[in-house]
């Protein structure tokens, strides 16, 4: 029939460097989207060997960094997501593409996140505490107990 190391072989038959393990689609996802001075140097190196193997990838991790320094609220961010958004679409990387034009569907909520310090956060918080609590004591108690987990909790 075949055998494991067969299979193993075959699967690594058009690797480039097949002594190198490969890097996980999360794992990459996980090193790009960290910020460069909280990596590990043996992540800070594995990051800079694969932007070097592939030249989007830089560009990809440029555009993320400059979108993640957008989401700290600042008055000038909108005019600044704009000019992201432009040189986004000068680029050649679809799938930002399709992620500005995600943005562009509701512009105004965008660039009122970015730029405005107030949010829902709290409210959100509260909501997911209580839908966490109802969720523990669901079945077994009436209302009154649960209004007093919540109050106290």
């Amino acid at each position: 029939m075949g055998s494991l190391n067969l299979l193993y072989k075959y699967v690594n038959q058009g690797r480039a460097e097949a002594d190198r393990s490969a890097v996980s689609p999360r794992a990459f996802s996980e090193l790009l989207l960290a910020r460069p001075q909280r990596l590990a140097a043996e992540q800070r190196q594995t990051l800079t060997g694969l932007m070097a193997a592939c030249p989007e990838m830089d560009r990809l991790a440029g555009h993320i960094r400059s979108f993640a320094r957008l989401l700290s609220p600042a008055p000038r961010n909108a005019e600044i997501l704009r000019e992201w958004i432009t040189a986004v679409r000068e680029d050649g990387l679809p799938h930002l593409h399709a992620f500005t034009r995600g943005l562009d569907q509701d512009r105004d909520a965008v660039e009122s996140a970015v730029a405005c310090s107030y949010h829902n956060g709290g409210t959100e918080g509260v909501n997911t505490r209580s839908k966490l609590i109802k969720g523990q004591i669901y079945g077994r108690v009436g209302f009154p107990l649960l209004h007093h987990r919540i109050l106290l909790g």
